[in-house]
């Protein structure tokens, strides 16, 4: 239950953060979500990392079911709070700021026309995440700055992806405000590409890049 909380409350202290940046990122540019989103990994880690392994991500969820670190069971409640804290979060933005123009969905300048282009990129970019997840806290190669190498790697994934995709990363991060704006177009592409990186991120520093193999 305690790893369960965890989940929920980083999750959606993540999408809550998050989606309050990107309302002002039309103001502000791809700098302002991009720093929210890394720095508040950071913080999360650090807090709850020891309690839950500090997944808040169904993306990275799967990575580990993939790479045997967790098993079913506990992975589909991860996921099932990971969905929940999201939602919530994105919708408390809505009641709070009901006219603000954005709702902090993950979209950018390649989503309405080449949605399955920006799903790659998603992809690509969740893979990065996944691999400095797997070699700073899972095999501990990053010690105690592990936190700290995680949200960073989101920080330059949002620089580098933001503007073109949102650069969700993150599925949990993409269904609440989606569900929140009510519009769920990308919604398939997205999920494809933020659990297909995952995937592909946990098998390869499983059986590729695995301290001994």
């Amino acid at each position: 239950m305690r790893a369960l909380l965890a989940e929920f409350f980083g999750t959606f202290t993540l999408v809550f953060i998050g989606t309050f940046a990107v309302t002002i990122a039309p103001q502000f540019g791809v700098v302002v979500p991009a720093l929210a989103h890394g720095l508040i990994i950071v913080g999360l880690a650090a807090a709850y990392g020891a309690v839950s392994g500090g997944h808040f991500n169904p993306a990275v969820t799967l990575a580990m079911i993939v790479g045997g670190k967790i098993n079913l069971v506990k992975a589909a409640l991860y996921m099932a709070v990971q969905f929940g804290g999201g939602i919530v979060a994105a919708f408390l933005l809505v009641a709070l700021l009901p006219d603000a123009g954005n709702f902090g969905q993950t979209t950018g300048s390649l989503t309405a026309g080449s949605v399955w282009q920006a799903a790659v990129i998603e992809a690509v970019l969740t893979f990065f995440l996944v691999s400095t997840i797997f070699q700073a806290a899972v095999y501990g190669h990053g010690g105690p700055v592990a936190p700290l190498a995680i949200g960073l790697t989101l920080t330059a994934c949002i620089l580098a992806g933001g503007v073109y995709t949102g650069a969700s990363l993150n599925p949990a991060r993409t269904l609440g405000p989606a569900l929140a704006a009510g519009d769920l177009s990308y919604l398939l592409p997205y999920l494809v590409g933020t659990f297909g990186g995952g995937a592909v991120g946990g098998a390869v520093h499983t059986f590729l890049m695995k301290p001994g193999k």
